[in-house]
């Protein structure tokens, strides 16, 4: 009887540390995932200066559409959670778009070529986002999975594992940008 209490034991506390360790690989994947997420956002902010300064120099009265991204780019640095970073990260890029189609009207910064490399870059950067924006979703999806699901429930309510918020596009970023 002792021997089966004892096995008991040893089996239920193996089954709650595998779940334990399951809960904190899960979270700092997405810890993980989300850092990949920063590090390109801070990527693009390091270039939006250069591109400023190249369109100051063909544009100088579109000074409220440049100020909007110096804005835009500043709350982008100050943001930790998910869905304010999403926030700030929408707003930018809608800044930029406006910046780009106001390109058109300016034909010798639409052929300048750093102007067209920082473009690119940017692009690129954009793409990043978008992957890395999917890669952390998929992993705050498996980890809150692990938080919301029986067995692994009990663990996360022991331990106070709390599920994490997904990266989320604001209502108004899935409008075209538009110019007047």
């Amino acid at each position: 009887m002792t021997l089966v209490l004892v096995t008991g034991g040893v089996v239920l506390a193996g089954g709650l540390a595998v779940l334990y360790n399951r809960l904190v690989g899960a979270r700092l994947r997405a810890r993980e995932a989300w850092s990949v997420i920063d590090v390109q956002l801070q990527r693009r902010a390091s270039l939006i200066p250069n591109l400023l300064e190249v369109v100051r120099g063909y544009a100088a009265y579109e000074r409220e559409t440049l100020q909007r991204i110096i804005d835009a780019r500043g709350a982008i640095g100050g943001e930790t959670r998910p869905s304010a970073a999403a926030r700030a990260n929408d707003d930018l890029t809608g800044a930029l778009r406006t910046l780009f189609a106001l390109a058109e009207a300016y034909p010798d910064l639409k052929a300048n070529e750093q102007f067209l490399r920082l473009q690119r870059d940017l692009a690129d950067t954009e793409n990043k986002i978008a992957y890395a924006r999917n890669y952390y979703n998929g992993a705050v999806e498996i980890y809150n999975v692990r938080v919301q699901t029986f067995p692994s429930l009990i663990v996360a309510r022991l331990f106070r594992f709390e599920a994490a918020e997904f990266f989320q596009a604001a209502a108004g970023a899935r409008q075209p940008a538009r110019v007047t």
